[in-house]
């Protein structure tokens, strides 16, 4: 790739640096821009105790709402900030203190405000989406594609997993019940699964349990709270989480080879049964890729087809970087897909000792970091003309997976 460029590029507001390949340099260590960006959430107000990006999903750079935007999706934001801010603590100990308070507001929401009725078939379990400035959110509070009275058992599954790991940190028991809860309740309403059919329908609702949408991609989270149930002693989920583990090594890991129609539907606001994503594969990828051959000794011809289906299903190019965008039906390049690819993609090719692929991911990440401002504030999208937008594009399904690659390769970040 030439280097030879007429007039500078500019990204999310910054002069972009390349090398003498062409390859995107980062505006500034990866180390300083975290700082900065964890250090400008310090002033993020608080509401009712909690951090106000728990419960308002679109915030601009001065922690005003949208106007226009009143939906949010609490499991998917706060779940995965939760994991964010754990794992960030864990790489700078110095910020234990407020990261921990932090994830103790994202996950104290989850539970306080954010669960349906203690009713149905799917009772006190964690929403998918729901409507800031309601506490607690009513039991028609679906938003974005779900219907009133909807849920979507993955974000169950994302919730539950993050309070697992919040009662890891804190000792605090009540997240802990939490996600014990929402373990059974996955478990209660597990099917088998087939070739056309997960083994919890995308959407259901929650009082009756009636389905909708065959296929839900995101099975890996589900597993995961299975496992770390399994880890304490609660062999009730032995068989489900066998099951479902069968039924995504003999139908979903295949699929990838194929047209990856078994990682349809994740984000909350699409409803295209067909609408296959990015995120499904790469966070099952992350999970083998954590595990290895204890869990899966077909690990590594696995996450080659989940690799390869990712790469050549859902990435383009911006100012010559290869990036990745969410969905068939979405092709920017979110913040929040755009880190989960760079990071993947780095824990994978740390463990096949693939320098081609280190290198792609590190410019994937390096992009993913240009749309954090000087003051350390993020935006969404690197199109989006002011800092802010969706919380979890901009800030917490974007921290961890830094973490993530600076795990793969230190080095990244001195």
């Amino acid at each position: 790739m030439s280097s030879a460029r007429t007039e500078p590029v500019v990204i999310a507001g910054h002069e972009a640096r390349f090398d003498r390949e062409g390859g995107l340099d980062p505006w500034i260590p990866w180390r300083e821009a975290l700082a900065r960006e964890i250090a400008f959430y310090q002033s993020c107000p608080s509401d009712r105790g909690y951090p106000r990006f728990a419960y308002v999903t679109f915030l601009d750079a001065e922690w005003r709402p949208h106007a226009d935007r009143t939906d949010t999706i609490p499991a998917t934001q706060s779940g995965m900030g939760i994991i964010s801010y754990l794992k960030y603590a864990a790489w700078r100990p110095e910020s234990t203190g407020f990261c921990l308070t932090t994830a103790r507001g994202l996950g104290s929401y989850l539970i306080g405000e954010a669960n349906t009725p203690d009713a149905g078939r799917y009772p006190s379990f964690t929403r998918s989406t729901g409507t800031r400035k309601q506490f607690p959110l009513p039991p028609d509070a679906g938003s974005q594609g779900d219907r009133a009275f909807e849920i979507e058992p993955d974000k169950g599954g994302i919730a539950g997993y993050a309070l697992s790991l919040l009662f890891d940190a804190t000792g605090e028991r009540i997240y802990l019940d939490q996600a014990l809860h929402n373990a059974r309740v996955l478990k209660a309403n597990q099917g088998i699964g087939d070739a056309e059919h997960s083994p919890w329908p995308f959407r259901a609702d929650f009082r009756t349990g009636e389905g909708r949408g065959a296929v839900s991609g995101n099975m890996t989270y589900i597993l995961r709270l299975y496992d770390a149930m399994l880890a304490r002693g609660n062999h009730e989920f032995a068989a489900a989480r066998a099951s479902l583990w069968d039924w995504i090594t003999r139908y979903q890991l295949p699929s990838a080879d194929e047209d990856g129609a078994l990682f349809a539907q994740f984000f909350e606001d699409h409803e295209t049964p067909t609408n296959r994503t990015a995120w499904a594969p790469l966070n099952l990828a992350r999970y083998l890729l954590e595990k290895r051959q204890p869990l899966d000794p077909e690990w590594r011809s696995h996450c080659d087809a989940l690799v390869d289906f990712v790469r050549r299903t859902f990435t383009h190019r911006e100012f010559g970087i290869l990036v990745c965008h969410e969905q068939d039906e979405d092709k920017q390049a979110w913040g929040g897909v755009v880190s989960t690819y760079g990071a993947v993609l780095a824990s994978y090719a740390r463990a096949v000792g693939a320098a081609d692929l280190a290198s792609e991911a590190r410019r994937a990440l390096n992009f993913a970091l240009y749309c954090i401002d000087a003051e350390g504030r993020p935006r969404d999208l690197f199109l989006s003309p002011e800092p802010g937008g969706w919380q979890e594009d901009a800030h917490t399904d974007v921290i961890h997976n830094f973490m993530d690659a600076i795990e793969a390769f230190p080095e990244w970040a001195e």
